[in-house]
């Protein structure tokens, strides 16, 4: 157990209980326990194998390269369309981890043996996402724009690109685009 994650599970939430017996289960896998995102997260060999978070319907587990994941139980969540590879199995009580203690315990098993084999997915480059046409008027009309949106990190160009294209409407589209504007020459994501 790692001190600067115990506040973490001493603080007050609705998910108190199932927290602490995931951290259990979890810490029995021989993973170092580290502090992530503000969340439990657990490594091996400094690389991420899951994470440990909560929402307001349900708590969960994150595996990091879950996609590669063999998932005999049928408990793997894709947590949307547009997450690559993560993958987590969520739980809404404390009675359901602990049906699924010893199925928890070798998908972290699995999850260590590929970052042993140092295993990838195969993930969509940031190209394949089609851009709004707002936005690329809007990168063809200021180079200077076009050249801090190239610079940002993969995610974050995959983020910004997301987050215009659901838009319906063309003028909440270009809104969004003239909200985030600064934050892009500033060479920051969308979250930061």
């Amino acid at each position: 157990m790692n001190p600067k994650v115990d506040f973490f599970f001493e603080k007050e939430s609705k998910w108190h209980k199932e927290y602490g017996k995931l951290r259990k289960i979890i810490l029995d896998c021989g993973l170092t326990e580290e502090l992530k995102w503000g969340n439990p997260c657990y490594t091996f060999e400094e690389k991420n194998i899951v994470l440990i978070h909560g929402f307001k319907d349900y708590c969960a587990v994150l595996f990091f390269k879950g996609a590669l994941l063999n998932d005999p139980n049928g408990i793997l969540i894709q947590q949307t369309e547009n997450v690559q590879v993560p993958r987590q199995v969520r739980f809404t009580n404390l009675q359901e981890i602990v049906k699924l203690q010893a199925a928890l315990k070798a998908y972290v098993y699995e999850a260590i043996e590929v970052e042993k084999a140092g295993l990838k997915s195969k993930v969509k480059k940031v190209s394949e996402f089609p851009m709004p046409d707002e936005f690329k008027k809007r990168l063809k009309q200021k180079p200077s724009l076009k050249t801090a949106f190239e610079a940002l990190t993969p995610g974050r160009q995959r983020g910004y690109i997301l987050y215009f294209s659901q838009a319906k409407q063309s003028k909440t589209r270009e809104e969004r685009i003239d909200k985030y504007e600064k934050q892009i020459l500033g060479g920051k994501g969308l979250n930061d």
